[in-house]
């Protein structure tokens, strides 16, 4: 019976852990968020800096390879 406590306790304890991991995490959304709009409201594009964000999470290759298969789809379609 003291192991279906342990484990009962444990298990309440990792929800409760996710739970306030979860909360952080829509505050910190909320953080960029507003971020974004303040950008805006000082006539920023904001999509634009969206994709930037993005690009720079990727490895300097895998950016290269994305920007080079734009290129070459941009040609063919002569968006160029």
């Amino acid at each position: 019976m003291a192991e279906g406590n342990v484990a009962a306790d444990q298990l309440r304890l990792f929800i409760e852990r996710i739970e306030r991991l979860e909360e952080e995490k829509k505050s910190m959304a909320d953080d960029v968020r507003d971020v974004y709009a303040e950008a805006k409201s000082n006539g920023y594009d904001t999509k634009t800096m969206r994709k930037i964000v993005a690009l720079r999470r990727m490895e300097a290759h895998v950016r290269q390879e994305a920007d080079a298969l734009l290129d070459t789809y941009r040609n063919a379609l002569g968006l160029a």
